[in-house]
């Protein structure tokens, strides 16, 4: 394989895993689990200290298998249940007993969150006390990356952290394109990339879990009644809305399912999922030409996505879904120029949708951006494009790097005044 796709597969190993539950709240209870596991017995109190941006994206989820919300039931049931040895999946196997004993640890006020300021959007300090000990562990960069602990004031593990070793940085160093990606996804050997398949079995899963049950706003399973009552056909274009809102329905609502999740979201990683598995029953697409455009979707996601902060003001399902729309039109038999022109209406579309925090609405926004996918694969299909209008350039590469100055530079105080309005 070329040195340039081994760094590519490393890119997608490296942020397309699984994760149960929303990964901000997670990035607690990992934190606290790993405290944990330094302590002869169960912590007696924690306290937890994150970055702006992690505090919003806890403040309305469900976290998985507690019927429960936040930071706080997080940190005390992973430091009670948690194992410390699953990443995002730190929460697979909790017990009603635990969460309940971890609920009353928070009522008996043994259990503290706080904000606290730093650069790092991704951050996560967590001080866990049993008798006379006390440990802490830090996690910036990453939702699972420990950079120090201490054990009774003494550091025993510390790892310096460079700008590729976070998933802000993650294409750092690596010559990437949209061509680049779309020549990897179409030409590597089929044998090479059919991991990615995992993410169509797991987050298909997770779509029928939401149309089954009733988990938050209910959008995947409202759409499948107004389909059963006649408001709405069943039609390609409403099957995939219904089963993409269906799963961030269940992702949001707490079920205990994991999503495969793109750059620590599992809501993107929906996203850049179910349209394109959609698309290929549609086509009767096989395996392997489902494999390259589920490569095309996630790497082209992280790519894009790579512009700008992991954490900000931008709700990040809408480069999502351009890079979704690219993979639907290569399924569709459309041409790489085509695929461009995808990517390009889906910016011209939604781009200004805002990040107000993970939660149950969170769904209909998964909604909006795949309507808007499907759309600008139609439009793309018929070689239609949004080109050289408002933050859309000519080619999709400059396109790509205004959406970064615009995050980076142009929302930073949206997100202030996002989190100012949620923490009133």
């Amino acid at each position: 394989m070329k040195h340039q796709w081994q760094q590519y597969q490393a890119i997608l190993n490296a942020v397309v895993k699984p994760a149960l539950g929303c990964t901000e709240p997670i990035c607690a209870a990992y934190a606290s689990a790993v405290a944990a596991a330094m302590l002869a017995s169960k912590p007696e109190s924690i306290s937890v200290h994150v970055s702006d941006n992690l505090y919003k994206n806890s403040m309305g989820v469900f976290v998985p298998g507690t019927g429960k919300i936040g930071l706080a039931i997080a940190a005390a049931v992973g430091a009670i249940g948690g194992d410390s040895d699953a990443g995002l999946e730190v929460l697979a196997s909790i017990t009603p007993d635990q969460v309940e004993r971890a609920q009353l640890m928070i009522d008996d006020g043994h259990v503290s969150v706080n904000r606290t300021q730093t650069d790092e959007f991704i951050y996560c300090y967590v001080k866990a006390r049993c008798g006379d000990d006390v440990v802490t562990v830090k996690i910036s960069g990453g939702h699972t990356q420990v950079i120090e602990k201490t054990l009774n004031g003494e550091l025993v593990f510390t790892k310096e952290v460079s700008a590729s070793a976070s998933t802000a940085g993650v294409c750092d160093g690596v010559e990437i394109s949209i061509a680049g990606i779309y020549d990897y996804a179409t030409q590597v050997n089929f044998e090479d990339i059919k991991f990615i398949l995992d993410a169509s079995e797991l987050n298909t899963k997770l779509s029928a879990e939401g149309l089954a049950n009733e988990y938050g706003l209910q959008v995947g399973r409202t759409i499948d009644k107004s389909i059963q009552d006649g408001f709405m056909s069943s039609d390609f274009a409403n099957n995939i809305l219904m089963h993409t809102a269906a799963a961030s329905d269940a992702r949001m609502g707490g079920a205990s399912l994991p999503a495969m999740s793109n750059y620590g979201s599992g809501n993107q990683g929906i996203a850049a999922t179910l349209p394109v598995v959609m698309t290929a029953k549609h086509y009767q697409a096989s395996d392997e030409l489902l494999a390259r455009a589920l490569i095309m979707s996630h790497l082209g996601a992280i790519y894009i996505k790579s512009h700008y902060p992991p954490l900000s003001a931008f709700c990040g399902n809408t480069v999502t879904s351009a890079a979704a729309a690219m993979a639907m039109v290569y399924l569709a038999g459309g041409s790489y120029q085509q695929s461009c022109f995808a990517i390009q209406n889906v910016m011209s579309d939604c781009s200004g949708m805002v990040c107000d925090g993970a939660k149950s609405t969170c769904a209909m926004k998964v909604k909006t951006s795949t309507g808007s996918a499907v759309n600008a694969f139609m439009l793309a299909i018929q070689s239609t494009a949004a080109q050289d209008q408002g933050i859309v350039a000519e080619d999709v590469e400059h396109t790509i790097r205004n959406i970064g100055q615009l995050v980076t530079l142009g929302m930073s105080n949206t997100d202030t005044t996002i989190i100012d309005i949620m923490s009133a």
